[in-house]
């Protein structure tokens, strides 16, 4: 059995400062974070052990705390204002990228396109970046197009951050066959880590037939990482940590893929490696003492 990292896996850069901004607001005050600061159970339990509490960026109800915190999935502007005028102190880390996304939509809309997302509609970092936009149509297949008015004559797209590129290609490639007269803009705001991911994924599925990938189950970038290792033909399995391996998910001669989605931490992406070569060693036993039964 044999266990390959991939090239590109784990927590971008976006998430670790966002990790570490809350860790150092933490150790100076009361805080609250207004939502799940990252997709990430482990890290959520870590936050907990600092006493940080869990609000709802959408709820008019009010934390016990003054400072409240924006997740790195980002909000629009206009919930950072409810928040500010409610009194509370509002600590931002969105990621980079994400603001970016929210810059290139705005930019559109006021160069008077009509706004476009692809993307989850019910995932956090679309609903912020919707939300000082409630014209804009949320696509994610293409049976979502048909939500796009006919008549439009300029659509301004934007995409999730953490979508697959080959689908932010294929719907923008549909949206000029369904409106060939239409101008159509796309800004490119899937994200660097997010494609760095993508195509390693891509390389280790070339090279081994069950791929382990290690992130929370409700990320989304995790969640595709699983879905395109299972359409390459091989067998994926996506687990939080270390304990939910099972032994039974591998033969001693597999070829085993590790990777992990933009939210894992290393720490917990290192000790499933290690937990993988214990069931390496646990696989290489048996054969070895199958092979001397048989001998008698």
């Amino acid at each position: 059995m044999k266990i390959e990292l991939a090239r590109h896996y784990g927590m971008c850069f976006g998430v670790r400062d966002a990790l570490r901004k809350t860790h150092d607001l933490a150790s100076r005050e009361p805080i609250t974070v207004l939502g799940q600061l990252v997709h990430n159970s482990v890290v959520q339990e870590h936050l907990e052990t600092l006493g940080v509490r869990q609000g709802n960026l959408e709820t008019e109800e009010r934390p016990s705390t003054e400072a409240v915190v924006i997740t790195a999935h980002g909000a629009s502007d206009q919930a950072r204002k409810s928040w500010r005028s409610r009194g509370h102190e509002v600590f931002d880390t969105t990621c980079p990228l994400v603001k970016r996304a929210h810059r290139s939509l705005e930019c559109l809309v006021l160069a008077g396109y009509f706004p476009v997302v692809i993307g989850k509609r019910d995932h956090v970092e679309v609903r912020g970046l919707i939300g000082d936009f409630p014209e804009a149509v949320v696509v994610l297949n293409a049976d979502d197009l048909g939500q796009i008015p006919a008549e439009t004559e300029r659509l301004g797209v934007v995409s999730q951050t953490t979508q697959p590129v080959d689908r932010v290609e294929a719907l923008v490639a549909e949206m000029h066959r369904r409106f060939p007269s239409a101008e159509i803009r796309q800004v490119d705001t899937v994200c660097q880590p997010t494609k760095d991911r993508q195509r390693a994924i891509l390389e280790l599925c070339e090279r081994n037939g069950v791929i382990v990938v290690v992130g929370g189950s409700n990320s989304n970038n995790t969640g595709q990482l699983v879905e395109t290792a299972a359409r390459l033909g091989c067998r994926a399995h996506r687990v939080e940590r270390p304990a939910e391996l099972k032994s039974q998910w591998f033969s001693k001669g597999d070829r085993v893929g590790v990777t992990a989605g933009t939210s894992t931490l290393d720490e917990t992406v290192h000790a499933v490696v290690e937990r993988l070569r214990i069931i390496a060693k646990e696989k290489e036993s048996l054969g070895i003492f199958d092979a001397l039964k048989a001998l008698g």
